[in-house]
């Protein structure tokens, strides 16, 4: 992804997240994704995907067991 799609997903997610911390980062040996940090920690990628003249995004976030606080 070059610059200028990574800030306007940055800004995207900022917004619509409410977290002015979050930080989206190109990947440098993947042209079609990124990678998402929140306080300098990772915690997903984002997937361009093109079909019939079209791009969407996907967010993918795997969230660990461990991770988790009890209930």
């Amino acid at each position: 992804m070059d610059p200028k799609e990574v800030a306007r997903l940055q800004a995207y997610l900022r917004k619509t997240f409410g977290t002015p911390s979050l930080e989206v980062r190109a990947r440098p040996k993947k042209k079609d994704s990124a990678e998402v940090f929140v306080n300098g920690e990772f915690i997903a990628v984002l997937f361009r995907e093109e079909d019939e003249g079209e791009t969407s995004y996907q967010f993918q976030m795997a969230i660990l067991d461990v991770d988790l606080e009890p209930v």
